[in-house]
């Protein structure tokens, strides 16, 4: 069994490399193709140089950003579970607050940024409250719902059996909506680096998205394109693990 394990994850890790060199041809190929400069478009040679010479400094600024963007990640889903369980309990909180989330989830977060930045400064803080944001709503909503889509025969069961709201929540409720929580960690986990970054270059003195803009003013694409690999692959393995974790809820509960 463990050699029927390691076989299919080096088979995987096979199918990431292939396709990571084939990317990189592609880069490359590119590169040749258009003979742009390389302060326009430097080679995968060219961004791999630029990111050994600069890895003390993209490395303290990823760890900020990284940061940012886990903490603001844990607050948005434990904050939209929460909501989207008093939501479901009480009609009420449905009628009043389920409207003013539908109105704050159609303002851009570019348009939020510059107000939560000019509140509370250009440190984590506001970087932390706007990932928040953007992944807060996707859980919300995506929970909420599995919450409310529980099948006609086990509403019939709970009513039969006289459970209350809590016990009907805790048994029946939330097991049936564990995999749409999943879908709304998958969405958060792609939404959390648009925040981050765009926090960062609102206003920020540290931060990969800081660093970028940095490198832009400074006509140093292959830094730039460094720091935008860097913030990539982080975000892929967050990703990763979210969706990872997703799909074991769907396989128990889905």
């Amino acid at each position: 069994m463990s050699a029927g394990l390691g076989r299919r994850a080096a088979l995987r890790l096979g199918r990431v490399a292939l396709a990571v060199g084939f990317g990189l041809a592609l880069w490359q190929a590119l590169v040749w193709v258009t003979g742009l400069p390389h302060f326009i478009l430097p080679g995968p040679g060219r961004v791999a140089q630029s990111l050994v010479d600069n890895v003390a400094m993209i490395a303290v600024n990823a760890r900020f950003t990284i940061q940012a963007l886990l903490t603001g990640l844990a607050a948005g889903v434990a904050l939209g579970v929460l909501t989207a369980v008093q939501l479901a309990l009480s009609p009420g909180a449905r009628l009043m607050v389920r409207p003013l989330l539908i109105f704050a989830q159609a303002i851009p977060i570019f348009a939020l940024a510059p107000v939560i930045t000019l509140w509370l400064g250009y440190g984590a803080g506001s970087k932390i409250v706007i990932v928040m944001l953007v992944t807060y709503f996707p859980v919300t909503s995506a929970f909420f719902d599995g919450l409310m889509r529980m099948p006609p025969g086990m509403a019939d069961l709970s009513r039969v059996m006289g459970a209350g709201p809590l016990r009907e929540l805790w048994h029946l409720r939330l097991p049936q909506a564990l995999p749409a929580l999943g879908s709304g960690l998958r969405l958060g986990a792609v939404y959390a680096p648009f925040g981050v970054v765009i926090g960062e270059w609102v206003g920020s003195s540290r931060g990969l998205g800081y660093l970028m803009l940095l490198a832009n003013g400074r006509a140093q694409t292959d830094l730039m394109f460094a720091a935008l690999i860097t913030l990539a692959a982080f975000n892929l393995v967050v990703f990763l693990l979210i969706d990872r974790l997703a799909r074991g809820l769907e396989a128990r509960f889905g």
